[in-house]
């Protein structure tokens, strides 16, 4: 068995269980979701077979700092990793190379190595997918429960700005996600004309 099966019995259940319920895009769901990515764009990557769990535990981690509370979350999933892990095998390097990682999903993304770039567009890569609406929604009701008077207009704005800015970083996601991300845009600033102008 993998360390990571152990690590991932240990804590994705902490996942399931602790998140409050208004986290509609911070979930389990969108943890497994990263886990899966992060390996299949790791493998696009030719990365190694042990670089490869430790994607995956950074992604099973990424976001775990919800549990305590939504700002600066990534330090606390950090600070979880270096507290938690050394028992299940993980040495001092690897617990650094994993926490650069769960730091390279923080907004503004700024991945400094391969790993780093490959967490950080698996974390986003739906805004290149065909649930990008669906996933999308799920963020604005997770807002829309820390802001209640966010309005759709504005969201929609959000989100043009949000995609406008945002690039990929691996060349898998670049060569295969990018254009239908430019795809979502160019719908959202049609339905922004259409609707709010």
């Amino acid at each position: 068995m993998r360390k990571l099966d152990h690590i991932y019995r240990d804590f994705m259940p902490k996942l399931v269980h602790n998140l409050p319920p208004h986290l509609t895009y911070h979930n389990a769901a969108h943890t497994k979701y990263v886990i899966e990515k992060a390996r299949a764009i790791g493998k696009e990557e030719n990365v190694s077979d042990s670089e490869l769990e430790l994607l995956e535990i950074a992604a099973l981690f990424h976001d775990i700092g919800y549990i305590e509370k939504s700002s600066n979350h990534e330090e606390i999933g950090c600070e979880m990793v270096r507290n938690n892990l050394g028992k299940y095998g993980i040495n001092n390097f690897e617990i650094k190379k994993i926490c650069g990682m769960i730091m390279a999903t923080k907004i503004p993304q700024r991945p400094t190595n391969l790993l780093e770039k490959i967490i950080a567009d698996a974390d986003l890569e739906y805004l290149g997918t065909d649930s990008y609406t669906t996933i999308s929604n799920g963020l604005y009701q997770e807002i829309l429960h820390f802001n209640p008077t966010l309005t759709r207009q504005y969201w929609i704005e959000i989100q043009i700005d949000f995609l406008s800015k945002h690039h990929f970083h691996t060349d898998f996601c670049i060569n295969h996600r990018e254009p239908v991300k430019q795809q979502h845009l160019e719908k959202l600033i049609h339905l922004f004309e259409k609707e709010y102008k």
